[in-house]
C-alpha cells in the first residue's frame, strides 16, 4: 500500500475530525524502519514499570505485563490522532504517585487510591484541554512552589533507591557500574566532544539508558546479584482476567468519594509537571522547524491535553498504572528529531518516525524473546530511570526558582514533600509565600533576583562585625 504524499511546506496527510488528524500507517505516512527496530529494543525501558506494580500493589509479573501492553496500545493514540509525539511516562512525578499510594494498606484500598488518582487526574486534564485553561492554571502557582515540587520528587526518586530495604541494596554492584555509564552517556562534557567528532557516538548517545540496561544483563549475573536470562521463545502471555478481577473497577467496584478528595493535592503536583512535559515538547519540536521546512508539524497544547487525559481516564478504568499516562517521552523524542533533520531521505514525514517507534515497542511487549531477556533485570532498569529521572529533576527544580528566597521556600517544601506527602507540602508553601511575599504573594517580584554571574548570596563585611 502507497503512502499520500504531501506538498513541501504542508502537513503530512490526515483525516480530519474535530480537534483531531487522523493518521493511518502505511496511508498518511511511510513506515520508518529504523525507528520501528529501536522501538523493539527500547520496550525494555517501558517493562521496567512492571517492578513498580509488583512492589506497591503487588501484582503477579503477567498481570503487570498485562497493564504494560494495554499502555503500549494507548500509547499510539498519539500519533494517530495527530498529536506528533513520543508519549511516555509521568516519570517525574513517580515518587509523587509512590508516596501518595504508600499512605494506603496494600490491597483494595491501595488499588481505590491508584484509580482514584488516575482518573482525577485524566479528567482534570481533559477539561483544561477543552477550555485552553491549563497555562493559566500553572501560573497562579506559585515559582517556590513548582521549584520545591520537582525538586521534592526528584528527591523522592533517589531516596527510593538509596532507603533501607531498596534497589540499591539488592543491587549495588549492577546500579553502580550501570548508573554511572548512564550518566556518562547521557550527561557528560566529555562524551558530549566524543559526539561532535563522530557520528558514531551520537547514534549511541541517542539510545538513552538502553545500553546500561543491556550492560545490566551482564553485569547482574558476574556479580551473583540475579540469574542469567531464561530466553524463551514464542509470545508474551500477560494475564487480563486476574488483572481485571482483582485490580480494576470491575472486580472492586468504584473507589469511595473520600479517595477522590485525598488524591487532590497530589493530582495537582503531578499536573505541574505534566504540564513542564508539554513545555518542553513545543520546545523540542521547534528546533526542526527551520531546518524541515518541507513539512508543517502541528502541536496542539490543547488536543494533547484531550489524549494524555483520555489515555488516563481509560486506563484507570481498565489497568490502573502507577506509571500514569504522560504527554511525552524526552528522551526518545530527541533521538527522533534528530533522525528527522537529517532531511526527507532519512524521514519521509515525523509522523512516521514517532509511529514507527510505538509500533515497535508494542511488538517487543508480544516478543517473549525480548521480554524474558530483560526479567531478571527489571529492577535495575527501573533504578536506572528513577537515578536519571531524579537528577534531572533536581536540576530543573532549582531552576524554577527564580530568587534566593524562592530556593529556601522551595527547599522546605521538597523536604515536607518527601516526608508528608503533597497536600502537606502546598499547604507549607502557600503558607511560607503568604508570610515572606506577603502582597507579592505570586510574583515575589520584590525579593533579589538570580542573575548569571551569581546564584549566590554575598557574604557579609566582615567590617560590620568589627
Amino acid at each position: 500500500m502507497k503512502w499520500k504524499h504531501r506538498r513541501d511546506g504542508e502537513e503530512a496527510p490526515y483525516i480530519p475530525a474535530g480537534p483531531f488528524k487522523i493518521r493511518i500507517p502505511f496511508v498518511h505516512y511511510r513506515f520508518e524502519w529504523p525507528d520501528y527496530v529501536q522501538g523493539l529494543l527500547m520496550c525494555a525501558v517501558d517493562l521496567g514499570g512492571i517492578t513498580l506494580l509488583a512492589d506497591y500493589l503487588g501484582m503477579p509479573f503477567e498481570v503487570a505485563l498485562a497493564i504494560m501492553i494495554l499502555n503500549g496500545f494507548m500509547y499510539l493514540l498519539h500519533h494517530l490522532l495527530g498529536d506528533p509525539v513520543i508519549p511516555g511516562w509521568i516519570t517525574p512525578a513517580i515518587p509523587l504517585i509512590i508516596l501518595f499510594v504508600k499512605q494506603f494498606p496494600e490491597g483494595p484500598e491501595r488499588v481505590y487510591a491508584l484509580i482514584a488518582f488516575q482518573l482525577t487526574l485524566g479528567l482534570l486534564s481533559i477539561f483544561l484541554g477543552m477550555t485552553g485553561l491549563a497555562s493559566k492554571v500553572v501560573r497562579l502557582v506559585p515559582n517556590a512552589i513548582k521549584s520545591g515540587i520537582i525538586l521534592g520528587a526528584g528527591i523522592g526518586a533517589i531516596i527510593s533507591i538509596f532507603e533501607k530495604g531498596g534497589k540499591f541494596d539488592l543491587f549495588p554492584v549492577t546500579i553502580t557500574i550501570c548508573i554511572g555509564l548512564a550518566f556518562y552517556l547521557i550527561f557528560s562534557k566529555h562524551f558530549e566532544g566524543l559526539k561532535q567528532r563522530n557520528k558514531a557516538w551520537v547514534f549511541f548517545g541517542n539510545l538513552g539508558i538502553l545500553p546500561a540496561i543491556l550492560l545490566a544483563v551482564l553485569v547482574a549475573p558476574l556479580a551473583g546479584e540475579a540469574k542469567w536470562p531464561d530466553i524463551q521463545w514464542g509470545f508474551s502471555q500477560p494475564d487480563f482476567a486476574t488483572l481485571w478481577s482483582d485490580y480494576t473497577v470491575f472486580g472492586l467496584g468504584i473507589p469511595p468519594v473520600a479517595f477522590f478528595v485525598t488524591a487532590l493535592p497530589a493530582v495537582l503536583a503531578t499536573y505541574l509537571v505534566v504540564f513542564g512535559d508539554v513545555l518542553k515538547t513545543k520546545a523540542l519540536l521547534s528546533e526542526s522547524d527551520d531546518v524541515r521546512t518541507d513539512e508543517k508539524v502541528d502541536y496542539n497544547p490543547n488536543r494533547a491535553h484531550l489524549i494524555f487525559g483520555g489515555r488516563n481516564v481509560i486506563m484507570s478504568i481498565i489497568g490502573p498504572d502507577i506509571t500514569m499516562c504522560g504527554p511525552l517521552w524526552a528522551a526518545m523524542q530527541v533521538v527522533v528529531i534528530e533522525r528527522f533533520k537529517g532531511g526527507k531521505k532519512a524521514m519521509n514525514s515525523f509522523f512516521g518516525g514517532i509511529g514507527s517507534f510505538r509500533w515497535g515497542t508494542n511488538t517487543g511487549l508480544l516478543l517473549l524473546p525480548i521480554v524474558s531477556l530483560v526479567q531478571p533485570i527489571l529492577d535495575v532498569a527501573l533504578a536506572l530511570t528513577l537515578l536519571v529521572q531524579g537528577y534531572v529533576s533536581v536540576r530543573i527544580g532549582v531552576m524554577q526558582s527564580r530568587s534566593q528566597r524562592d530556593l529556601g521556600i522551595a527547599g522546605i517544601v521538597a523536604a515536607v514533600l518527601v516526608i508528608k506527602g503533597a497536600g502537606m507540602a502546598f499547604a507549607v508553601g502557600v503558607l511560607l509565600c503568604f508570610l515572606l511575599y506577603g502582597k507579592d504573594f505570586l510574583s515575589g517580584e520584590d525579593d533579589q533576583l538570580f542573575t548569571n554571574s551569581s546564584n549566590e548570596e554575598k557574604e557579609p563585611d566582615k567590617k560590620e562585625f568589627g
